[in-house]
């Protein structure tokens, strides 16, 4: 029954509805693996294993009634320690939130319990959700699928980790500038960032509400459209059919290109020859405008961030990473009109994007333009940090600052994606390219 463990979530939801593996015993291989798991306790902040064990039971009984709720009732999964669990801490992977207990799940926890999605745990995550690295010496620091010493990539880190080490099934996490994309890309796995305002995102411990997302990091496409529909009560798209023949996608040379390493180019344009050979046209798209607009992430991100902790931060300020807090202390100098300038220039390149990449079926570009740093030379060398981190997020939010949907999948080369980014609110169509994308690149 280990292979279970490394079985897409569709995959598990299929075996259970042909009665090859019952839920309970499902949930207890991944509940063993994580108990017995070395870093166990790098992955995992809480083990909610009293619940997984009454809603496997659950499921277990409709499977044998015959009243599944959905393909993936009786799946196992894990959850970003930021998502509200009813009598559970969720602390956001920060001490100023020690000890914070809601009483009712967050809305997207909910609506996939009432589709029989099992819930795990939740997962260790950089504090506040504000880095794309995944470091976190207030909590833990998750570790990388390649090495252990090399960071996993956040901030949804803990979530990528428990797919990639086989300690759940899939992960949700959120994506604020890359925090699904990024440490999916950086662990080989499959990640969605979904449109702002498309999940809904009560109850779940905000950063930047105005950019925060909700989104699957998985194994297959498959398994990213089937979660992200249970989490809206929606219906997902069929891929059976999903082809690249007649796709016309742009490889986007503005920004996401620059500062570009050797193994994530190497691995890009070998992954848009794939996609060519599959039957994809394939042409170059500049959109210098956005520049401008990627220039106000420091105003956007950490001005609304820090307006919404100031207190918390000012209360406790050495509770926190330093790291982290000097980043939320970025953004208590603009101004309101600063921000409102910065605002202008988003809406007018969000408009320029959006007729730019009109006829295109999918933009591309590499996930990210480095590969994953040694963690201890991070904490060393506070230069270091800042700059790598800020490289770790220079491609994935240009989704978030330009309102999109966005897919990162592996190209097989380790910690190397491709990102396929989308219309708002086009997640549908994304993900129909994004598995055609997939078979190519397999």
């Amino acid at each position: 029954m280990d292979e279970w463990r490394w079985m897409s979530a569709a995959d598990l939801g299929r075996g259970i509805g042909a009665g090859g593996i019952d839920p309970v015993e499902l949930t207890e291989v991944y509940l063993d693996a994580i108990d017995s798991h070395k870093y166990r306790d790098r992955i995992y902040a809480r083990v909610t294993a009293k619940r997984a064990r009454a809603e496997a039971r659950a499921a277990s009984d409709r499977a044998r009634a015959g009243t599944r709720k959905s393909l993936l009732d009786g799946v196992p999964i894990s959850w970003k320690d930021l998502f509200d669990t009813a009598g559970v801490a969720t602390e956001s992977g920060s001490a100023l939130l020690a000890g914070r207990t809601p009483d009712r799940d967050a809305r997207v926890l909910a609506t996939a319990t009432a589709f029989g999605l099992v819930c795990l745990g939740k997962t260790h995550m950089s504090e506040l959700a504000f880095s794309g690295i995944g470091i976190n010496p207030v909590t833990a620091t998750p570790p990388n699928r390649h090495d252990p010493a090399l960071v996993p990539g956040g901030s949804s880190s803990g979530a990528a980790a428990s797919v990639a080490f086989g300690l759940a099934a899939a992960g949700i996490g959120s994506d604020t500038g890359g925090s699904v994309r990024l440490p999916s890309a950086w662990n080989d796995l499959v990640g969605l960032k979904t449109t702002s305002g498309r999940l809904s995102l009560d109850g779940v411990v905000p950063l930047c509400p105005s950019f925060d997302t909700i989104g699957p990091l998985c194994r297959t496409v498959e398994d990213a459209a089937l979660l992200t529909a249970l989490m809206e009560d929606g219906t997902a798209p069929d891929l059976r059919h999903a082809d690249l023949k007649g796709c016309r996608l742009a490889a986007l040379e503005t920004a996401v290109l620059d500062n570009l390493r050797d193994a994530p180019r190497a691995a890009y344009l070998a992954a848009l020859d794939r996609l060519r050979a599959a039957g994809a046209t394939i042409e170059k798209l500049a959109v210098p405008e956005i520049k401008e607009a990627l220039s106000t992430a420091p105003v956007v991100f950490a001005g609304e961030a820090y307006g919404l902790w100031r207190d918390q931060i000012e209360g406790a300020p050495d509770k926190m990473f330093s790291e982290i807090r000097d980043r939320f202390r970025g953004g208590r100098d603009f101004s309101a009109p600063e921000f409102a300038a910065a605002w202008q220039k988003i809406h007018k390149a969000r408009a320029i994007w959006a007729e730019r990449a009109a006829g295109f079926d999918a933009v591309l570009s590499p996930t990210a333009p480095i590969l994953p740093p040694n963690a201890e030379r991070m904490l060393a060398d506070q230069d270091y940090y800042k700059a790598e981190n800020l490289l770790a997020l220079q491609n994935t939010r240009v989704g978030n600052m330009m309102g999109l949907s966005a897919l990162t999948l592996p190209t097989g080369t380790p910690s190397c994606g491709l990102m396929l980014m989308g219309k708002p609110l086009g997640e549908e169509a994304l993900l129909r390219v994004g598995a055609a994308a997939e078979k190519a690149l397999a």
